[in-house]
Formats: C-alpha cells, structure tokens, sequence
C-alpha cells in the first residue's frame, strides 16, 4: 500500500472493500500524522493528513474508487470537478473549515460501505463508482480543516 513517510501511524484495518468493484480500481489513501486512537473532535488546521491515490490518473469511462482510512481521526473521499485554469489544494475553506462542494460527483463517507454516509472510521473503507469523462478533478476530503491540513490530490481522466 501506498506510504505516507515518516510519521504515519496506521490504523489496523477492520473491513475491505468488495472484490469485484466495477471499472477502473483506484485506491485512496487517507491518513493523519502523529495522532493516536484518541485523536478526536475537529483537526486544528496545522495538523498533517494526506490523502494519496494509486493510480493518479486512469482512463474513461467506469471507475471504482476505494477510500481506505488508516488514519485515526473520521475521513471521507469526495470527488469535485477541476476548471482547466485552478489548480488542486486551491480552493478556500468556509469558517466551518470545509469547502464548498458544488459540482460533486458524489462521496465515499460510508462505513464499511458504498456511496454517501456519516464518514469513514479509522480502519474502515468506504467505496464510489463513477462514470468519469476525460478531464480533471480533485479528490478531498472534505471533514472540516482536512482540506486545509493537506488532504486533496489531483486526479486526471483520459
């Protein structure tokens, strides 16, 4: 699996997504630096998270994405449109610490499952199929501060 250097601690795994997944398979990494089980509450914005795809960029067409938490505190992977002219990790946070997400494609926040729910425990997996079209997009997660903390990624569609 995909690392996040020195200083991640991961989390044991408690579930896996489904074998079969439709399309492309595009595993995404969510982690949190130098927390512990007991990190909890919202994530101060100098906090280190990350969040990694394996692969980066994938053909047209069916795509499964799998959002593995092996971090500690709640994660979730949303997909957002990029404009040709933005640059990922360029969008601003809300005094809520989120940001906006107008034009989603859809949300991988369920435990231990598919689609839309209330976040992704540390251990667990939550998965998304998508019918992409060429272009870019950036993967976040969307938990208040994580986006600022470091947790976007660029992903291109051929």
């Amino acid at each position: 699996m995909m690392g996040g250097g020195p200083g991640y601690r991961y989390s044991p795994s408690t579930c896996v997504a489904p074998s079969a997944l439709p399309g492309s398979v595009v595993t995404v990494l969510l982690a949190d630096m130098n927390m512990g089980a007991m990190a909890g509450g919202v994530a101060p914005t100098t906090a280190h998270m990350m969040l990694r795809s394996d692969p980066v960029r994938t053909p047209a067409g069916t795509v499964s994405f799998v959002a593995v938490n092996r971090g500690w505190r709640v994660h979730e992977l949303v997909i957002l449109p990029l404009a040709a002219t933005a640059a990922a990790g360029q969008r601003v946070a809300a005094a809520d610490g989120t940001i906006a997400e107008t034009g989603s494609l859809g949300e991988a926040s369920g435990a231990c499952a598919g689609g839309a729910g209330d976040g992704i425990p540390a251990g667990s997996a939550g998965w998304l199929t998508l019918t992409l079209r060429p272009g870019r997009y950036e993967l976040v997660c969307n938990q208040p501060n994580h986006y600022a903390d470091g947790m976007w990624q660029e992903f291109d569609v051929s």
